[in-house]
């Protein structure tokens, strides 16, 4: 049973920084795409980022420079590590596990629960 489950979220200024965390069981997860999504109140979810099996990133213009992808194999989990955050930045993030393990840009099979950030003063 594939499953997975974002932390990490929480309330942050803008500027700040945060970290969340997809955490999966019953697969290992370099063995498939992995990315990271977002949904606004209003608005239909986004695509972040993305890592390839064989470690490949991609970013939405959004955020690149802004925010890192990286995998713990050891840990069976992939995080966003979020920087010089927005208030536009604000919203569900989720994470997708593609069956393929090359990014399809914006694509997932599997999802988590979603983890809350929200950016203001």
């Amino acid at each position: 049973q594939y499953q997975l489950v974002e932390s990490g979220g929480g309330l942050v200024q803008p500027g700040g920084s945060l970290r969340v965390s997809c955490a999966a069981s019953g697969f290992t997860l370099d063995d498939y795409a992995i990315g990271w999504f977002r949904q606004a109140p209003g608005k239909e979810r986004e695509g972040v980022s993305c890592i390839s099996s064989g470690g490949s990133t991609y970013y939405a213009d959004s955020v690149k420079g802004r925010f890192t992808i990286s995998r713990d194999n050891a840990k069976n989990t992939v995080y966003l590590q979020m920087t010089s955050l927005k208030p536009e930045d604000t919203a569900v993030y989720y994470c997708g596990a593609d069956v393929l393990p090359n990014c399809r840009l914006w694509q997932a099979d599997y999802w988590g629960q979603g983890t809350q950030v929200t950016v203001s003063s």
